[in-house]
């Protein structure tokens, strides 16, 4: 599903930011979002890409990303992604994906897949190292949707899916953008944490290198009750970063 502005020149330049989820069943609705409109204003396109393991066509479609079929999730994202690349929407130089919690483990797993596919990439509150995430307080009621160690398949699925463990020394990765609240209770922040200090750690030459921030904001936890302005400061973060790896001339640093 993609959003711009009527009257929007398709001639691959356009700022475009993809979303993706992926897990539990859950469907992508559409909802009104005012802040929305700060990026569509300036000829950015919002796309939701309805990946495998979320419930748009029933539990078949559910089924088909969940633990050993995980990977379908990912694929589907990197298939969008090139989507908009071939209809000439924009290009990979102004390309950015962003997913939240188990999203994580959807853009996490296209960023290592498919590093040369995107400028930009933010997982927010993410699912990044999936081997470990069972042991936390949370991880027990998510073991039939992403499966356990304990198992043959299950570790399997989980490595797969944990893009802590796929991250590969000398690549040359976009700029990332990792958020996280210091005191969220389903996904815990070591996992951004650990995930930054990797990629940072498999960058070969630093003076070629993208970018590896990350964000963490002490007063907040998941995301479920962070207040206006929290949730407007993330965003801020997200649009000023992207404008800025995209090379728009207002957001270069000065």
């Amino acid at each position: 599903s993609l959003m711009y502005k009527r009257g929007t020149t398709l001639n691959g330049a356009n700022p475009t930011l993809l979303r993706a989820y992926g897990a539990y069943g859950i469907t992508q609705s559409p909802t009104f979002s005012p802040t929305t409109l700060a990026w569509l204003e300036r000829g950015g396109i919002i796309g939701t890409c309805h990946v495998r393991g979320g419930g748009e066509f029933g539990e078949e479609w559910h089924k088909g990303g969940q633990k050993l079929n995980k990977p379908n999730t990912w694929r589907d994202l990197i298939a969008c992604s090139e989507y908009v690349i071939e209809r000439k929407f924009t290009r990979k130089e102004r390309l950015a994906i962003q997913g939240g919690s188990a999203g994580g483990i959807t853009v996490g797993r296209a960023l290592t897949e498919r590093p040369d596919l995107f400028a930009a990439v933010v997982p927010a509150v993410g699912v990044l190292d999936a081997l470990r995430a069972e042991f936390t307080p949370n991880g027990p009621p998510n073991i039939p949707e992403f499966g356990s160690v304990k198992t043959e398949d299950g570790f399997k699925g989980l490595l797969a899916m944990s893009s802590l463990h796929q991250v590969k020394d000398g690549t040359k990765y976009p700029a990332v953008l990792l958020m996280h609240g210091v005191n969220d209770p389903r996904v815990e922040v070591w996992q951004s944490a650990k995930m930054a200090a990797r990629l940072q750690a498999a960058t070969v030459n630093l003076n070629d290198a993208n970018p590896v921030l990350l964000r963490l904001d002490y007063d907040a936890g998941h995301g479920v009750g962070s207040s206006r302005s929290q949730r407007n400061a993330e965003l801020a973060d997200i649009y000023s970063f992207l404008l800025w790896q995209f090379g728009d001339p207002a957001f270069q640093p000065k």
